[in-house]
């Protein structure tokens, strides 16, 4: 039986971006576009162009090779044209495949929100989609607070959505802007809906204010929908939107789904979805959750006893899904047969060339458990992990030494009695028996680490010039005075390579020089120095 094709549509950069705490930027959302594009995601939506200088900068070039790019903002004002109106003009001039309109269906948000009478919010979205298709873009409505406003006043809200429809919408998305539906009403609605819109136009856009924001999107799904949105880890105001790493590896590997549709993420790209998820919550600078369905670390952990014994024999005794299925790993913590295998499995991934039988493998692996309980974590920092490695096996050579380095922090006034915090920092390295002694100011101690090591590195310097310093991110465990503290470095260079380095220490500057050492390793492994 041919298979229906379900759309997903991601929101992360847009209301992910509402979530308290989160503050993307220019290069998370160019990083965060680049990891759905590359996963098979249909539409990335970029943000609302205008609202702010980053997202009118991120506007200018289109991040995606495959996936639709979306602009988001209102349908025209009441009282002007489409063609008269600067938000929708706005929306025009950003580098986007396709418009996403946000529209009142609520009877009750008309006449409160816009102050303006039902027929004007209709002949709205009617005027707003017909003026962007006329100049050959593909438009969206999301019909906000679309279920309270069904219950509330059905008709109306079934009229905004046929009349999105009969202007030419591509999707009409049923949005449960407040989170309070649940799922048995979100089917019944949705069904209801699809008898006067096709479901081939229709979407679901749901928040988890009941936790029930996934649950929410499959029952619509199971009604007739066929375009689903929502966010990375389920970031989204208040308490989230539906979660995409746990609706598509459902959609991908739960029968009752994936014989009836299809979708762009496929089982090849579906392994990586733990790593994205992970890496997602690394450029956040917070912990993954370790419960999260599919992706987290417990999610495919079995402790001591009968559950133990039965996994080994047979794994589909306590798992759901194969773990390697979604990127994630059996962890049976009387063993380390999955360990090793996880250990295997990365090092061919990262090229490094080892066979199963290698007793060095072993060694790799309880070096690893000791770093991780001193706080190490190489989920984002495969750069120091295969540095790590290679180190064991013998194949990284001692390119430089740090005999010592100190850094200086200074608060002082300068020439114009402003009162400034200068650093400075000394580095000592030591290169075939040579030693070279480097200085330099920088914005902060860490800058000024960075500088210094690089200024001179000798014969090794000409392979180091082109780096730069992405990203700098700083997690602290066992809180107190007396923390440790892990922090994680991203360094990319001028053929767009990028890669992270993990340093841990109770020292924030060591641990951060620890990082830093690692990424210029890294560098020179990397460039047959």
């Amino acid at each position: 039986m041919k298979r229906e094709r379900l759309t997903l549509f991601d929101t992360t950069l847009r209301d992910g971006a509402q979530t308290t705490g989160v503050d993307f930027s220019l290069d998370d959302k160019r990083h965060i576009a680049a990891m759905l594009d590359d996963l098979g995601i249909d539409y990335v939506e970029g943000g609302y162009p205008g609202a702010n200088p980053m997202d009118t900068e991120f506007f200018k070039t289109k991040p995606t090779k495959n996936a639709r790019f979306a602009a988001f903002g209102m349908t025209k004002r009441a009282g002007r044209s489409a063609g008269n109106d600067p938000g929708v003009a706005g929306l025009l001039e950003a580098e986007a495949d396709t418009i996403v309109f946000v529209a009142k269906t609520w009877d009750y948000h008309v006449r409160v929100a816009l102050g303006c009478t039902l027929d004007e919010n209709l002949d709205s979205i009617a005027d707003s989609i017909k003026f962007v298709r006329n100049r050959g873009r593909e438009a969206i409505l999301d019909c906000e607070h679309f279920f309270d406003g069904f219950k509330a006043n059905p008709a109306y809200a079934l009229q905004c959505a046929q009349t999105a429809h009969e202007s030419g919408a591509r999707w009409i998305v049923l949005c449960d802007t407040n989170g309070g539906t649940l799922p048995h009403e979100i089917e019944a609605i949705v069904g209801e809906v699809a008898k006067h819109v096709p479901g081939s136009h229709l979407g679901i856009h749901t928040h988890n204010d009941t936790e029930n924001a996934v649950a929410n999107s499959l029952a619509a799904v199971r009604a007739g929908a066929r375009h689903v949105q929502g966010t990375l880890n389920g970031l989204g105001e208040r308490c989230g939107n539906a979660n995409l790493v746990s609706l598509i590896p459902t959609l991908l590997l739960k029968s009752e789904y994936s014989e009836k549709f299809e979708i762009g993420v496929t089982p090849e790209k579906l392994v990586h979805l733990a790593k994205i998820s992970h890496t997602l919550d690394e450029l956040l600078n917070r912990a993954p959750n370790r419960h999260a369905p599919y992706v987290g670390a417990s999610a495919f952990a079995t402790k001591a006893g009968i559950h133990a014994s039965a996994v080994m024999k047979e794994p589909r005794t306590y798992e759901h899904v194969e773990p390697g299925s979604v990127g994630n790993t059996r962890r049976v913590l009387v063993s380390d047969q999955a360990g090793k295998s996880n250990i295997l499995a990365e090092l061919e991934r990262l090229g490094v060339v080892v066979k199963k039988d290698d007793p060095r493998v072993n060694r790799l692996l309880e070096e690893v458990k000791e770093k991780e309980a001193l706080g190490y974590a190489y989920e984002g920092a495969d750069a120091s992990f295969e540095l790590l490695a290679r180190k064991i096996l013998g194949e990284v050579k001692d390119y430089f030494d740090i005999a010592r380095f100190s850094v200086n922090v200074e608060r002082r006034h300068n020439a114009l009695g402003e009162l400034v915090s200068v650093s400075e920092a000394i580095v000592k390295v030591v290169i075939d028996g040579e030693e070279l002694l480097s200085a330099a100011e920088g914005n902060g101690p860490v800058n000024a680490l960075d500088l210094a090591l690089r200024k001179d590195l000798g014969k090794y310097q000409k392979h180091i010039a082109d780096l730069v310093l992405l990203d700098y991110r700083v997690r602290v465990f066992h809180g107190g005075t007396d923390a440790v503290t892990r922090v994680l470095i991203e360094f990319g260079d001028a053929q767009g390579n990028r890669w992270s380095t993990v340093g841990v220490s109770a020292n924030i500057i060591d641990a951060s020089f620890q990082a830093l050492t690692d990424a210029i390793t890294y560098k020179l492994v990397k460039s047959g120095a």
